[in-house]
């Protein structure tokens, strides 16, 4: 069973990065699941940018839906980067059906989870403005904020990142 680290917050507040060196601290070889679909030069251009960041002692695999599925070595440390980016995939490949996306998720996590392995999981708090105008973007929200406890629930530490700072949760 993995030993789960949870890392939430808004966009640009130092998840990805507070991630990565706790990986570091654990592991001179982590591995990074990415999650993102690159459709786009912008979206491109902060794939590269993440890639770059991290440096040569990563091992990277891009993996947009089947993130459970991945077979990764017993003890290893692996930040999965970001919940929010698989979920959109989910989300899609499901044509915006919540109970769908979510049971596809939740079998996806399931199997994650059951790997020996030390996962660090960042994801975002979408749900803490305005609630959105549009019906598609609410249905995400209520996915990801789903998500979000289920992983919560599951963690053994949780954190919220607030403007570069780690708070404990959990």
């Amino acid at each position: 069973m993995a030993t789960i680290t949870y890392i939430s917050g808004g966009q640009r507040s130092g998840k990805s990065s507070t991630a990565q060196r706790l990986a570091l601290s654990k592991s001179n070889k982590p591995f990074f699941i990415a999650t993102a679909f690159v459709s786009d030069d912008e979206m491109n251009d902060r794939v590269e940018r993440h890639k770059r960041d991290r440096g040569d002692n990563w091992t990277s695999i891009e993996e947009t839906l089947f993130v459970g599925s991945l077979d990764l070595p017993d003890n290893s440390v692996v930040v999965l980067d970001c919940i929010t980016l698989w979920l959109t995939s989910i989300f899609f490949k499901f044509e915006e059906d919540i109970d769908k996306s979510l049971e596809f998720f939740n079998k996806q996590w399931t199997n994650l989870i059951s790997k020996s392995i030390e996962l660090i999981v960042v994801s975002n708090e979408i749900g803490m403005g305005v609630i959105p105008s549009s019906a598609m973007a609410r249905k995400f929200t209520d996915l990801q904020g789903w998500a979000n406890q289920i992983i919560a629930k599951d963690a053994d530490e949780a954190y919220l990142m607030v403007s570069g700072i780690k708070v404990r949760l959990k």
